[in-house]
């Protein structure tokens, strides 16, 4: 069974392994493979670390780390949701994003966003986002991705 748990900065590297691997496993086809190298260059040290200090949450199955996810509650937004290649399809990647939603509730959000992938894009839409209006997304690295911004109301 899953356990999703609150990150610490010792969690770094594990959440930054996992996002490199989910990224050139399942961004293949909607992005070219160019860009997904430069969206995976670096080390966690180079600020994926910094992210640890958000609200950011390991999901554990058996002792392994496989999938990530966090809340950015300056901007409302949902990120970093990434699941291992090969644990998708199990419910993990839902789980994780259930559990981000019922903590910002706690926190009496009311509407979250995010920039989905284009190949997550019908996964955010089975669990409620809205949002088909292509955009492009530019990474802090200076990497511009095309996105689809989405919104999801929680508390009515």
């Amino acid at each position: 069974m899953l356990e999703i748990k609150r990150a610490t900065p010792e969690h770094a590297q594990v959440a930054f392994d996992i996002r490199l691997q989910a990224i050139r496993g399942q961004c293949i086809g909607a992005y070219t493979r160019e860009q997904m190298l430069l969206w995976t260059r670096g080390k966690a040290e180079d600020g994926y670390s910094a992210l640890m200090d958000k609200p950011f949450y390991l999901g554990w199955l058996n002792g392994r780390a496989v999938v990530t996810g966090m809340l950015d509650l300056d901007n409302n937004e949902v990120g970093a949701l990434f699941v291992l290649p090969e644990c998708t399809g199990r419910g993990y990647g839902k789980a994780m994003l259930d559990h981000l939603e019922t903590v910002a509730r706690e926190m009496a959000v009311k509407t979250v966003v995010l920039d989905a992938t284009l190949n997550a894009a019908s996964f955010y839409r089975a669990c409620g986002y809205a949002g088909d209006e292509q955009a492009v997304y530019y990474s802090p690295s200076g990497l511009t991705l095309a996105c689809i911004p989405m919104t999801k109301q929680l508390i009515p």
